[in-house]
């Protein structure tokens, strides 16, 4: 099972960008699914979550610009983010609870990471 992130890039203050996350193996089910980011010279941080049900979390900084979301029979997810700040500079990730194997377990597995940089 493997987890493909794409989607950074250079983009100016205000601009928009979408992170796409998908999931690709012997996948029976996904659980949660959740971005982060890291910051150089930071920890890494949750910025948004979603669950199988498809209730949502986000990171009171991004509250109201950015909308996570997924799609189950595609087993992907992604991250809408407007009205971007230079403070959202970072590598983001993506995580995912994913339910495989014989006997069936949850394994928490993590996107490669993807450069998001806001500058003018």
């Amino acid at each position: 099972v493997q987890l493909q992130a794409s989607g950074g890039g250079l983009v100016q203050p205000g601009g928009s960008l979408r992170l796409s996350c998908a999931a690709s193996g012997s996948i029976r089910s996904i659980n949660a699914v959740g971005w982060y980011r890291q910051a150089p010279g930071k920890q890494r941080e949750l910025v948004a979550r979603i669950t199988s049900g498809g209730s949502t979390n986000y990171a009171d900084s991004v509250k109201g610009r950015f909308t996570i979301s997924r799609d189950n029979a595609k087993n992907t997810a992604s991250l809408q983010m407007n009205s971007l700040k230079p403070e959202d500079t970072a590598v983001y990730y993506c995580n995912a609870e994913v339910v495989y194997g014989t006997p069936q377990r949850t394994y928490s597995h993590w996107g490669q990471g993807t450069q998001v940089t806001v500058s003018s």
